[in-house]
């Protein structure tokens, strides 16, 4: 294995590649959840709302119980 500067050129070259790879495989998992959500909005769902509940369901219960007393306790405060 080869050094330059303290630094393991191969390890290096390595998790850079790899890095390289993951990045790409982001990218094409990005379009196809672009191209998920353009189906859905062609088949006339609401993509917004589609993401607040993805975003929902990411969150534990007690997480989302906080979250909907405070939107509640905001809505109240302003007259809503």
């Amino acid at each position: 294995m080869t050094e330059v500067g303290g630094i393991a050129t191969d390890r290096l070259r390595s998790l850079i590649e790899r890095i390289e790879k993951l990045e790409e495989d982001k990218r094409e998992v990005s379009t196809d959840i672009r191209e998920v959500y353009a189906e859905a909005k062609s088949a006339g769902f609401d993509v917004k709302t589609m993401k607040a509940i993805i975003k929902l369901r990411k969150m534990e219960q007690a997480d989302r119980e906080e979250e909907d007393f405070l939107l509640e306790t905001y809505k109240k405060a302003l007259d809503m």
